[in-house]
């Protein structure tokens, strides 16, 4: 996800799509999550999601920050000092986006269970190779 991702005629075609892209994307998702309660300073933040490269996590804040949805303070201090926190849209974005993933915890179970049911079905069936 590139800051000058969509800049062409897709988002002019479709900018509504580019947004939810951005906001649904495997590490949007999880920014959107975790500034919900707070700010972050990013290498806090890095941590707080996990497994998310500096690059990745870069381009996806920054992203997001063209949406409108994260705003970045960065104080003229030595060291620099950098927080990211949400908009008022990137809260309202947030708390969709979390209310998704609690569905997804709560119902966990259930998808579990109809994954295995599936699985049955297709070891029972033959294959058509």
């Amino acid at each position: 996800m590139k800051v000058s991702e969509g800049r062409g005629d897709g988002e002019a075609m479709c900018p509504h799509r580019l947004v939810l892209e951005h906001v649904t994307s495997r590490w949007g998702v999880l920014v959107l999550i975790q500034l919900h309660d707070r700010s972050y300073r990013f290498s806090e933040l890095r941590r707080a999601i996990g497994r998310v490269s500096e690059k990745m996590l870069t381009q996806t804040l920054q992203t997001l920050e063209r949406d409108g949805l994260v705003h970045r303070d960065a104080k003229p201090v030595i060291p620099p000092r950098v927080d990211y926190s949400l908009t008022e849209l990137g809260r309202e974005a947030a708390e969709q986006v979390r209310a998704l993933a609690q569905w997804t915890e709560r119902r966990m179970e259930d998808v579990l269970s109809a994954r295995r049911a599936y699985d049955e079905a297709r070891d029972i069936q033959p294959r058509a190779s």
